[in-house]
């Protein structure tokens, strides 16, 4: 049972339009709130301290335990700051850009089954192309990149937004197409079909069982998907769209204040969407021992986040003929590749 059927069972309002309405509303309100929380926690702390980390230098410490205290009063700068508009900007494209950016981000989580906590189960909706849906709206946010980039009258936007139509381009379709090697295995685009087929036991060793989780049947496909992620949500070595050192900040050079967080945070939800479908498709979704299948959903899309970090500490940017040439040459390839190995695979062994 989805979320709003829950709420709506339990406010007795069920089989009233106005009342599923409501019920959808307050669905949405709650696991948005989750993702939202979520994100401001990474993006204004555990971004720092990661990096902080990784780079051996000291982080936000000094305003409450482990330096959390500092989120809220970065908030309140952000956003007290002056909006600023540059002269000449296309007003509507400029001031639309940080809506479709963060909210397409949102918008995907409304088919990702996120696990239980008691009774109640956080998933919105379950359509029987769920995972279409969720690479499809993921994918709107390129228009919005391209719209800041052209929208705000500067050089360096302007080349940062066609950087990042070359770098979705390239990196979606392998993106896509090693999906797609997940939904052969299961025989099913909805979400959750394909988290109840990596139930099953894979190998058992005495009371030990190994679970059918897609990334270790297939850990070729995980990898791909992975690098595919990195590229898709802008961190090292494929932060073309914004490589401060080369294009300022690329297609936000010329946001600020609310418009500048609202970029902000779109970029950290499209980070935990991308761990969202990696957890789903290759890591069980919520599955795991002991704790609360919600919990299990959140741990893995904070290591796919970890591993996002990590990345941007550890990686060099290529350059971005580079990135077209890994995208177009290397990993299109290398999808096609694993399509046809996980096609032969099932078609021979029934698998």
């Amino acid at each position: 049972m989805t979320l709003p059927e829950t709420i709506s069972d339990a406010l007795g309002l069920e089989g009233v339009i106005l009342g599923q309405f409501i019920a959808a509303f307050l669905g949405a309100a709650i696991v948005g709130t989750i993702i939202l929380g979520n994100a401001a926690l990474a993006g204004p702390w555990a971004k720092r301290k990661i990096t902080a980390a990784f780079t051996d230098r000291i982080s936000v410490n000094k305003l409450g335990p482990l330096g959390l205290g500092h989120i809220l009063p970065d908030a309140v700068r952000l956003i007290s700051k002056e909006l600023i508009v540059p002269e000449g900007a296309d007003r509507p494209a400029y001031d639309l850009a940080p809506l479709v950016i963060a909210s397409s981000a949102l918008l995907g989580f409304a088919v990702i089954p996120m696990g239980s906590l008691g009774p109640v189960d956080f998933q919105l909706a379950d359509p029987e192309v769920g995972l279409a849906f969720a690479f499809a709206v993921a994918s709107i946010a390129s228009i919005g990149l391209v719209m800041a980039g052209y929208a705000s009258n500067n050089k360096y936007s302007y080349l940062g937004g066609l950087r990042a139509v070359a770098q979705n381009l390239a990196y979606e379709i392998p993106l896509i197409l090693t999906g797609i090697s997940v939904v052969i295995f299961s025989e099913s685009l909805r979400m959750s079909t394909i988290v109840e087929v990596q139930q099953e036991t894979l190998v058992a060793i005495g009371p030990l069982s190994i679970p059918a989780w897609f990334a270790i049947i297939n850990p070729f496909a995980f990898g791909l998907f992975l690098v595919a992620n990195l590229a898709e949500v802008g961190r090292n070595p494929f932060d073309i769209p914004e490589a401060p050192t080369e294009i300022v900040a690329g297609f936000q050079t010329e946001y600020s204040s609310v418009y500048f967080v609202l970029i902000y945070l779109g970029e950290f939800i499209h980070i935990f969407l991308g761990g969202a479908i990696i957890a789903t498709i290759f890591l069980g979704g919520p599955a795991g021992p002991v704790l609360p299948g919600l919990v299990w959903f959140l741990i893995k899309i904070w290591a796919v986040f970890l591993l996002t970090q990590w990345a941007r500490s550890a990686l060099p940017r290529v350059r971005i003929d580079q990135l077209i040439e890994i995208g177009w040459k290397g990993m299109l390839v290398l999808a096609f590749a694993n399509l046809l190995l996980t096609a032969t695979i099932v078609g021979v062994f029934g698998i």
